[in-house]
């Protein structure tokens, strides 16, 4: 009987919308909802918590949203599992009294990739150094369509940070240390998540992070302070924000950070005043992953202090019932006002209509033959090629397929987690072949044929060969794990054993391309010196082999431009456009990337984004252009 009565509260409430515009529809379920059923929809738990209630907890706290990415991946880690697991919270949420649905988000920002068989994008870092917005809204955009095969609506991110500082572990998730290329790219990827309207079939809602000036704390140190004056902290880092705004971004996530000593998640004056009451922003504003006990006083205190400061949503991950019950206190001992609960629901309510969720909140089986698709993974390559940036060229590229013998070197040559990075299948990411894609070992094999491989990742067994391909670089990590002590540069260098393979290839004279695979610049002066050519390949994801081999034997031009300047030493960081750098040495300047030929017999006339450096490593200038 009590489901019947249910079910005809939700039918009664969805004819009475029927024609109601999306104001009207959110004031009519508000004017219904009582004080439990608003805080549940102000409150996002993790998908693993809630599971381990029996998805109960979903109907007795009226919960309004849930993450499933971090920690939460199902098992088996496939399409047909995460439906269900979608579908059978959905059903949960939509039987409740009102019959709001969810909106389950995940960590998708260079890919599902959380999900095993899906696409893995180059990350922000490398897509920074393509310079190129519609390929970045095209890698968002098949994102958005493998993200709801499964069928999470909602995915967090884009990161807008700018970067400042190299020692910083999230540096791979910005685009780039200059405002004005994370402001376009950053807008490029809303556009490919959500498109221009948040009703668009298999788009996914987008949430720019982290509010504000994450990328600017002292000595890069994740979670730490952000020391600036008002007049730097708007100049360098809220341009992406208004941004996004103008792009229709329906969620923002605060910053872990702090902005000159006060934490982000209590700062009424930048959330309420600024973001939302100066800038206009009329989506919902959510906490970092229990960003609010980070807050001064207890947990109680802490909620009052954020929740008056303007957030909206608390993603409290395991503790979501402890917050329920004390912001209902709150409440209750009017020290958080309902008018503040009113809006703050309202924010959410107006997502969740705008995106149609109350009439489409089950996944879309149609999708599922694009995950992780040859089309996909085809763009993704392409992503991966205009990345790249070419370091240096003593003329050895682009090499012939026409060797007796390639030497491919190194373990990572061999990886294709060591390719993805942090937050890939698991949050810190993991070295080995975590998930389907090509290594850089494969793409060789199919470029010139397997018998005219040989593999090593042993520094002390190097076999002859012509020429070899050594891949180095940083092993995969995520958010504060990936910080670099500044006070001696630790982890700002390769491992000894690396350089100690390249010095024995050098030694045996065999010509090399060395390949870097990292999240941010790093100290390769020895590395460039014995290196023939070297490439700044970034974190490349799963077509990172297809992408690099394309570039060494010749398929395409590289065409990618340092979105950092690359700083000489540890000593130099940080370095940036927006800087007076005096004192400072560059190893290379930003905007920096050589080029060589490929079909082309003469260079264009009239072209103003031709550039032309000279090669410090042979004596010749290298002319830098997009091939038309």
């Amino acid at each position: 009987m009590k489901t019947k009565i249910i079910t005809l509260i939700a039918i009664f409430f969805s004819i009475a919308l029927h024609g109601q515009d999306i104001n009207q529809k959110v004031d009519s379920l508000l004017a219904l909802m009582t004080l439990q059923e608003k805080i549940g929809q102000m409150t996002l738990g993790a998908k693993a918590a809630v599971e381990s209630s029996g998805l109960e907890d979903i109907q007795t706290y009226f919960l309004g949203s849930v993450l499933g990415s971090v920690g939460s991946t199902p098992e088996p880690n496939t399409v047909d599992s995460w439906v269900a697991s979608y579908n059978n919270m959905q059903e949960k949420a939509t039987t409740t009294r009102l019959g709001i649905p969810l909106l389950y988000g995940v960590d998708a920002f260079h890919g599902h990739s959380f999900l095993y068989g899906a696409v893995i994008f180059p990350h922000s870092i490398g897509l920074g150094c393509t310079r190129n917005t519609e390929l970045v809204e095209a890698c968002a955009r098949i994102t958005a369509l493998e993200v709801r095969a499964t069928g999470p609506e909602w995915t967090l991110g884009p990161c807008i940070a700018v970067p400042q500082n190299e020692f910083w572990g999230r540096t791979y998730e910005g685009y780039s240390e200059s405002t004005e290329l994370v402001d376009s790219l950053g807008k490029a990827a809303i556009l490919g998540y959500q498109s221009d309207s948040l009703g668009s079939n298999n788009y996914l809602l987008a949430c720019a992070k982290h509010f504000v000036g994450d990328g600017g704390t002292e000595n890069g140190i994740d979670q730490g302070n952000t020391i600036l004056s008002e007049e730097k902290l708007r100049d360098i880092h809220l341009p992406p924000y208004i941004s996004a705004i103008d792009a229709g971004i329906g969620s923002i996530m605060i910053s872990y950070s702090s902005w000159n000593d006060d934490k982000l998640h209590g700062h009424k004056e930048l959330i309420t005043d600024l973001l939302k009451n100066e800038l206009g922003f009329k989506g919902f504003v959510i906490s970092d992953m229990k960003g609010i006990d980070q807050l001064n006083g207890n947990f109680k205190t802490a909620v009052k202090t954020a929740i008056n400061a303007g957030i909206d949503m608390a993603m409290q991950w395991e503790n979501y019932v402890e917050f329920i019950e004390v912001l209902t206190q709150l409440v209750n001992e009017e020290q958080v006002s309902m008018d503040r609960i009113d809006d703050a629901v309202r924010c959410i309510l107006t997502i969740k209509f705008k995106m149609g969720l109350f009439e489409n909140h089950t996944a879309d089986l149609s999708l599922k033959d694009t995950v992780g698709c040859d089309s996909h993974r085809e763009v993704a390559a392409q992503a991966v090629r205009e990345s790249l940036v070419l370091l240096k060229n003593d003329g050895i590229l682009p090499l012939s397929k026409n060797q007796n013998k390639v030497l491919v070197a190194g373990s990572k040559a061999n990886y294709v987690g060591a390719m993805c990075g942090g937050w890939t299948i698991t949050w810190q990411g993991g070295l080995g072949n975590i998930t389907p894609g090509t290594t850089v070992y494969e793409a060789v094999k199919d470029m010139v044929g397997t018998e005219k491989v040989v593999f090593t990742a042993n520094y002390n067994q190097i076999p002859d060969a012509n020429y070899a391909i050594v891949v180095v670089g940083e092993e995969p990590y995520a958010e504060g794990q990936g910080d670099i002590d500044h006070t001696n540069g630790s982890g700002f260098v390769l491992s000894w054993w690396e350089v100690q393979m390249i010095q024995n290839i050098k030694n045996k004279g065999i010509p090399m391309v060395v390949v870097l695979l990292s999240g941010r610049p790093l100290d390769i002066r020895e590395e460039l010196e014995l290196s023939n050519a070297f490439i700044a390949a970034w974190l490349p994801g799963t077509e990172g082999g297809t992408g690099i081999a394309d570039i060494i034997f010749g398929n395409f031009a590289p065409k990618g431009k340092l979105s950092h300047i690359w700083p000489k030493s540890f000593q130099d960081v940080p370095m940036n456009v927006s800087d007076d750098n005096t004192g400072k040495e560059a190893l290379f300047p930003f905007g920096y990337g050589l080029t060589f030929e490929v079909g082309v017999s003469e260079l264009p006339e009239n072209r103003p984004d031709i550039k032309i450096y000279p090669n410090p490593f042979s004596n010749t200038t290298t002319i830098e252009y997009t091939l038309k």
